[in-house]
């Protein structure tokens, strides 16, 4: 029997089974470790870290040098600004898309509208830069339960179906009843109103907004200590902190939707054996 194909880490080469590398970056288990991607103190952008000390990205540290310490944009407020008043991805947004607009999330006047290209990404929300990546982050991590979530109601569901494939026709009238219960469950979850979700909605909106609005005096105190450790948790815990809500409200949605459409499905299965 032959080997297995070994892959060598992009980082320190050594050679391992693909599905140990990370992917995108080709990364072994010891380098994700050694190197973890971390977000940059001054423009939030993510890179990989080469030292614990290292808290800025490559092109950050090359702008400090020929520019000096940035000042926070007058757009996003992200300590970003080498050049004038607004950082450099503000300034070219602004090119390509107009002005900014309010941010359906922050409530931030950062907003660029990218039209139909950009905001089918994001179920058609007019988000900015910070929100659009919370918001991927939180589609891909409830896209990702909600296959672990389906994959475990359908073993269960199966293993249910073949126990009443034993029983005798007798109890048909059993079947019916379970069809009722099922019913009626799904008409609780799905009694959620659009004024309830967009309550929650706005709860979620001002939660964030609250968070992320912060007065430029905060500002300075993270400019002043740009290698310190402490300032990029605390602006990480700034943009995590805001999207908490959001994230679990998405992730709700989701599941709900996800338990409609397994109730719908197991409905259907339990009619179709009625009428046999």
């Amino acid at each position: 029997m032959a080997a297995s194909a070994l892959y060598a880490c992009t980082k320190c080469t050594q050679r391992y089974p693909f599905e140990e590398l990370s992917q995108g970056q080709q990364l072994c288990k010891e380098c994700r470790i050694a190197h973890p991607i971390v977000k940059c103190t001054y423009c939030r952008s993510e890179f990989q870290q080469e030292s614990k000390t290292n808290t800025i990205c490559k092109k950050c540290a090359q702008n400090v040098k020929q520019f000096g310490t940035p000042k926070p944009c007058q757009y996003c407020n992200i300590i970003a600004a080498f050049i004038g008043t607004k950082c450099q991805r503000c300034t070219n947004s602004e090119k390509k898309y107009g002005p900014p607009q309010t941010c359906e999330q922050c409530k931030q006047q950062c907003a660029f509208d990218r039209k139909e290209e950009g905001r089918r990404k994001v179920d058609g929300k007019l988000l900015c830069w910070l929100c659009t990546l919370s918001y991927k982050r939180v589609l891909q991590k409830t896209k990702e339960q909600r296959k672990s979530l389906g994959s475990s109601h359908s073993n269960s569901s199966s293993s249910s179906l073949t126990e009443k494939d034993q029983h005798h026709p007798k109890h048909h009238h059993h079947h019916h009843h379970h069809h009722h219960r099922h019913s009626s469950s799904h008409h609780k979850i799905s009694n959620l109103s659009p004024e309830q979700e967009q309550g929650l909605w706005k709860q979620s909106h001002k939660s964030s907004a609250a968070i992320q609005n912060e007065t430029p005096k905060k500002k300075p105190k993270l400019e002043s200590k740009p290698s310190n450790g402490d300032s990029s948790s605390i602006n990480q815990s700034a943009d995590s902190g805001g999207t908490d809500n959001f994230v679990l409200i998405s992730q709700l949605k989701e599941e709900v939707m996800s338990l409609k459409r397994l109730l719908q499905q197991r409905d259907q299965t339990i009619l179709e054996k009625d009428k046999k």
